[in-house]
């Protein structure tokens, strides 16, 4: 980088790219912005500048990363953020600009493990096993519409509660943020009565616990797949996100 000060962008909302700002904070000649899309009410405190709500798609990125001359751009959204991270690719090629993505692994399938793989969430809904009537709903409070006219009852955990003017699945609204711990999943999911999961991959040590939980009381879980991801350069941690910051200075 040739200014003086090296701006960089982080496309957060996840705890990883708090982390991340934290770090990069401290480095010398670095400035850091987080933008956020402004979908949690009280998000945690961040180092530097913090932007909030979205840009409108690719070009309205674009525009954003000129306006602030941007040096490095960093997309460490949520791993089911597939448009933003879409939108910041074809941004930073645009912009000809360093661009990294932090994609934390995703959850993998053990021994005692019994998941029903689904493509999205609209596809989760019809494979909730028949026999299972009390569901335990854990995908966030954006996609809850495809279950509100299925007959079963729903423990519906999100950070924040739903939009007032969506329609919403029979049952009880849990608001909570991890992470969470395995003896408090598991205690959950009996007060419940819970016979059955939905959950999406997100990966993550911050929400294992509940597939933890799932493997112990042998409940099975529709877990939803990933959507597919831009190619680049990728990194699975904070740490070496750092390290590549640094190569880049």
């Amino acid at each position: 980088m040739n200014s003086e000060t090296t701006r960089v962008l982080i496309l957060g909302g996840t705890g990883d790219a708090a982390a991340l700002a934290a770090q990069l904070s401290v480095l010398p000649g670095v400035a850091i912005t987080t933008a956020l899309a402004g979908r949690t009410q009280q998000p945690s405190a961040l180092p530097g500048a913090v932007r909030v709500g979205g840009f409108s798609g690719s070009n309205g990125l674009l525009a954003y990363l000129k306006q602030q001359h941007i040096d490095i751009l960093i997309d460490a959204t949520h791993p089911f953020a597939a448009q933003m991270s879409w939108n910041a690719a074809m941004a930073a090629v645009e912009a000809r600009l360093p661009h990294l993505m932090l994609v934390r692994p995703e959850w993998k399938k053990v021994a005692g493990d019994r998941w029903i793989e689904v493509e999205t969430v609209e596809a989760a809904a019809p494979a909730i096993p028949t026999n299972a009537k009390r569901i335990f709903l854990t995908i966030g409070r954006q996609q809850l519409a495809p279950f509100a006219l299925l007959p079963h009852w729903f423990l519906m955990r999100s950070i924040d509660p739903p939009a007032t003017d969506m329609a919403l699945p029979n049952g009880e609204l849990l608001l909570d943020r991890g992470p969470y711990t395995l003896e408090n999943e598991i205690a959950l999911l009996k007060q419940h009565r819970i016979e059955a999961i939905v959950s999406k991959n997100s990966g993550g040590a911050a929400t294992y616990a509940k597939v933890m939980a799932a493997r112990e009381l042998a409940l099975p879980i529709v877990m939803v797949q990933r959507p597919a991801m831009p190619s680049g350069d990728r990194v699975s941690d904070v740490a070496s996100a750092v390290e590549w910051v640094k190569q880049m200075l």
